[in-house]
C-alpha cells in the first residue's frame, strides 16, 4: 500500500495485489487493463516525484506484464527503460527492444499496448498535452499547431538520448532530495522546461525539421529587444523557449541571433546579467547570506554558482561579501 513520506521524499507505492497496482497506475498516469504472466511473481513498485507541472516517476512490476490502454487524450507519455526488455505498439506500429536501445513516446489519440519483462524498470514522464504543445510552439516560433506526431520509439544510444535519460534522472533525484530544487518553484519551472526542450529536440516528429533546420536570418532589432528585456527583467522566470516566443523566432534562430549580437547564447547572456546583479548586491551589503542572494537571482547550486562567479569577477562571492 502507499507509503507517504514528509518533505520532498518520493511517494512510494509497493504491493503484490494486482488490483491495487492497476488502480494506482490508472490514477497516476492513465486508465488501462493489466495482465501478469504469474500473479504470484508480482512485486509492483511505483515511486513518484513531486513535480508542479509534469508527472515523473519510476515503476516496475517484478513480473512479465502486458498493459492495454485506451487513448490518453489529454497527455503525452514517455517511457525511458533502464533495465529489461519491452515491446510496445500504437497506431499500427510495433517495436521490441532492450533497455538502453530505445525510449518510447505515446501520443494522446490512439490506444497503446505495452509488454515488459519481469526485470524491467523504467522512468515514466507524463506531459499534459496543452503544456507540451505550447512549449513546442515557443521553440519553433509558430502558434500551437495541434498534436505532435512523435515516432513510437527513439534511440537512447546517441548523445542526445543519453542526455535525455540523464536529465530525467537528475530531475527525479532533485525533486525527491530533501532541500533540493523541489523546494524552489522557479528552479522547478526551469528544469521542467529544460526536460521538455530535450524531449522535443530528441524525439523524432513532424516538427523536428523546424527544430533542427538551419535558422533563417533574424532581424537584429528583434534580438536587441530581447537583450533589452533581459537587462531590465533578469529576475523573471525566463527560459529559452520564452525568449524565442517573445522574438517570434525559433529557438535555433534565437541562438544564432544572440551569437551575432552579443557573442554568446541567450542562456549565457542571462546568466551574466544575473551574476552582475548578485555582484552588486554583495558589494552593497544586501541582506541575506551569499547562498540566499544567489538563489534570489536563479542560482540554486552553490558550487556551480561560485565557479561561475569566480570566472566572471576573478574572486569568490564570499570574498566580495567581505569587502
Amino acid at each position: 500500500m502507499p507509503d507517504t513520506q514528509d518533505g520532498q521524499a518520493p511517494l512510494t507505492f509497493h504491493t503484490d495485489d494486482l488490483d491495487i497496482a492497476r488502480e494506482q497506475v490508472s490514477r497516476t498516469f492513465a486508465s488501462h487493463d493489466v495482465h501478469v504472466a504469474n500473479s504470484r511473481d508480482l512485486n509492483f513498485r511505483l515511486e513518484l516525484a513531486p513535480s508542479p507541472r509534469l508527472t515523473i516517476g519510476r515503476m516496475s512490476y517484478g513480473a512479465d506484464t502486458t498493459i492495454l490502454g485506451p487513448p490518453m487524450r489529454l497527455c503525452y507519455h514517455v517511457n525511458l527503460p533502464v533495465t529489461g526488455r519491452s515491446t510496445v505498439e500504437q497506431n499500427g506500429v510495433r517495436r521490441s527492444f532492450v533497455a538502453g536501445e530505445a525510449g518510447v513516446a505515446f501520443v494522446p489519440q490512439a490506444p497503446v499496448m505495452v509488454q515488459w519483462s519481469a526485470d524491467s524498470w523504467q522512468y515514466h514522464v507524463k506531459l499534459p498535452k496543452d503544456l507540451l504543445e505550447a512549449h513546442a510552439a515557443k521553440l519553433t516560433g509558430h502558434t500551437a499547431g495541434g498534436e505532435i506526431r512523435f515516432d513510437l520509439t527513439f534511440g537512447l544510444g546517441s548523445g542526445p538520448g543519453q542526455a535525455l535519460v540523464a536529465t530525467a534522472g537528475f530531475l527525479y533525484a532533485e525533486l525527491t532530495r530533501p532541500g533540493g530544487i523541489g523546494t524552489i518553484p522557479a528552479a522547478c519551472h526551469e528544469l521542467e522546461s529544460a526536460l521538455m526542450t530535450q524531449l522535443l529536440m530528441t524525439l523524432p516528429s513532424q516538427i523536428s525539421p523546424a527544430l533542427h533546420s538551419k535558422p533563417a536570418h533574424t532581424r537584429l532589432s528583434k534580438i536587441r529587444e530581447v537583450v533589452d528585456y533581459i537587462d531590465n527583467h533578469p529576475g523573471d522566470e525566463i527560459t529559452t523557449a520564452d525568449l524565442a516566443a517573445m522574438a517570434g523566432v525559433s529557438a535555433r534562430a534565437l541562438q544564432a541571433g544572440f551569437q551575432e549580437v552579443v557573442g554568446m547564447s541567450p542562456t549565457a547572456y542571462l546568466r551574466g546579467v544575473r551574476l552582475d546583479r548578485v555582484h552588486l548586491e554583495l558589494l552593497g551589503g544586501a541582506p541575506g547570506t551569499v547562498t540566499e542572494i544567489a538563489a534570489r537571482w536563479g542560482f540554486f547550486h552553490p558550487g556551480r554558482f561560485a565557479r561561475q562567479y569566480r570566472e566572471r569577477f576573478g574572486q569568490l562571492p564570499s570574498d566580495t561579501a567581505r569587502r
